[in-house]
C-alpha cells in the first residue's frame, strides 16, 4: 500500500479516537440538558453542515479529530438560554460532562480489544524455542519445548504480555507456571536487571506465535471475549500510568524520555501498524485510546482533568473570581500545548528524513537494547 494512503488511513484512525472522545462529551451534555450547539467531525473551516433539531452536525476540512461546541461553555461565551448553558450547571453535572470523554475512550478501548480477540482468538501460552546455556532460565530448569502459561500466578495472554511482565520485574525473582509433555511444573527465574548480549533478560527464546489459540463456544464466547477485552484494557491502563509516571519523573530531572512522540509520530506509527492488518490496528487503537483517556485526566488546561480542577478551585475562591481568570488560563494552556506539539513535530521530521521510511522512523522510536 502506498505510504500516502497509509498516512491518510492513519489520520482517519486517530481522528476516530478523538471523535469518540468528543462523542462522550456530546452524550453527557445531552443527558443533563445542556444545549449542544454543534458536533463536528474534523476541525474548521466547515465543509458541510446540517442542523438537526437544535444541533448543527458538521464535517470540517481539517481531518484532525472533532469537537463539541456547548452553549455557554466558558464564562465569556454569549448566553441566550441561561438554563441550558454549561457554565450554569451544578458542579456535579459539569464534572460529569468533563469526564465523559475519558470514560468513552476507556469504553472504546475495551471494544477494540474485545474485537481483537474475536478475530484472532484468545492466545494461550508461550512456547520456549531455545534456552541459552548459563542463563537464568537454564539455571532454573527451563527447557526447550516448555509452554509457559503464567507469571507470578497471573495468566499470560500472548507474547506481548509475557515481554511486558518481564520488563516490569527486572532484577527480581519471577515464578513461572508451565507445562512439559502435559505435566504441570513451575520454576523461579531471577530476571536480569540489564540485557545480556545474546540472552536478553532471561535467556529464553520464544515463538512469537502463541502455543495455542482458544475459540470459545458460541454461548460463552461473548462473555469470554468481553472479559479478555476488559483484562487487556486494565493491563494497558496500568502500563500507561507507569509510563506517564516515568515521563514526568524524567521531565522533572530535565531529561527528555526516549521514544517521546507527538501526534505526527503517533500518526506515522499507526500507518506502520496498518500494514499488519485489522487485528494489529484494533490492538494499537485500543492502546492509543487508553493513552488518550489517561492524558486527559492530567489537570493541565485545557485537558479534561483541568475542568474538574477548576471546579475545586471554584469551591475555594468562588465562581465569580474564577470566571475572570479561567478563560485566560485555558487559552494559555492551549498555546503551551500547541507549542509543545509543534516542537515535537519539528524534532520528528528530521528523524523521518534520516530514517528514509515510515518503518525506519517507527523503529527509531522503540527502546534500544
Amino acid at each position: 500500500m502506498h505510504p500516502i494512503i497509509l498516512i491518510i488511513l492513519a489520520v482517519l484512525v486517530l481522528s476516530l479516537l478523538v471523535v469518540v472522545h468528543e462523542f462522550g462529551h456530546y452524550m453527557a451534555a445531552r443527558i443533563i440538558g445542556v444545549w449542544v450547539e454543534e458536533f463536528g467531525v474534523g476541525l474548521p473551516p466547515r465543509a458541510w453542515g446540517k442542523k438537526i433539531g437544535e444541533t448543527i452536525y458538521s464535517i470540517n476540512w481539517l481531518p484532525l479529530g472533532g469537537f463539541v461546541r456547548l452553549h455557554g461553555e466558558t464564562p465569556d461565551s454569549k448566553i441566550s438560554i441561561p438554563k441550558r448553558a454549561f457554565v450554569n450547571q451544578s458542579k456535579l453535572k459539569r464534572a460529569f460532562v468533563a469526564m465523559a470523554g475519558i470514560f468513552m475512550n476507556f469504553w472504546f478501548a475495551w471494544v477494540c480489544f474485545s474485537l481483537m480477540f474475536v478475530l484472532s482468538g484468545i492466545p494461550r501460552g508461550i512456547s520456549v524455542v531455545e534456552v541459552e546455556e548459563g542463563s537464568p532460565a537454564e539455571l532454573s530448569g527451563v527447557m526447550a519445548g516448555d509452554v509457559i502459561n503464567s507469571m507470578n500466578n497471573l495468566e499470560i495472554v500472548g507474547t506481548e504480555e509475557f515481554l511486558l511482565g518481564i520488563r516490569k520485574n527486572l532484577g527480581q525473582e519471577v515464578t513461572f507456571g508451565a507445562t512439559r509433555d502435559g505435566a504441570e511444573l513451575s520454576y523461579n527465574i531471577n530476571v536480569r536487571s540489564e540485557v545480556a548480549e545474546g540472552q536478553g533478560f532471561t535467556g529464553i527464546t520464544y515463538d512469537i506465535r502463541p502455543a495455542a489459540i482458544e475459540r470459545p463456544g458460541m454461548i460463552i464466547a461473548p462473555v469470554k471475549y468481553a472479559y479478555y477485552g476488559g483484562r487487556e484494557t486494565v493491563k494497558w491502563t496500568k502500563f500507561t500510568v507507569e509510563a506517564l509516571g516515568t515521563l514526568f519523573s524524567s521531565l522533572g530531572k530535565g531529561q527528555v524520555p526516549e521514544g517521546l512522540t507527538g501526534p505526527f509520530g503517533v500518526t506515522l506509527t499507526i500507518a506502520e501498524v496498518i500494514k499488519y492488518g485489522i487485528v494489529a490496528v484494533l490492538s494499537f487503537a485500543g492502546i492509543i485510546s487508553v493513552n488518550l483517556a489517561l492524558v486527559n485526566v492530567i489537570p493541565f488546561p485545557p485537558l479534561d482533568g483541568s475542568r474538574v480542577l477548576f471546579l475545586g478551585i471554584e469551591s475555594l475562591i468562588g465562581k465569580k473570581k474564577l470566571e475572570k481568570i479561567e478563560p485566560k488560563i485555558l487559552t494559555g494552556g492551549m498555546v503551551f500545548l500547541l507549542i509543545l506539539i509543534g516542537l515535537l513535530t519539528l524534532s520528528e521530521i528530521p528523524k523521518l528524513i534520516q530514517a528514509g521510511s515510515i518503518s525506519g522512523f517507527v523503529d527509531s522510536l522503540l527502546p534500544q537494547e
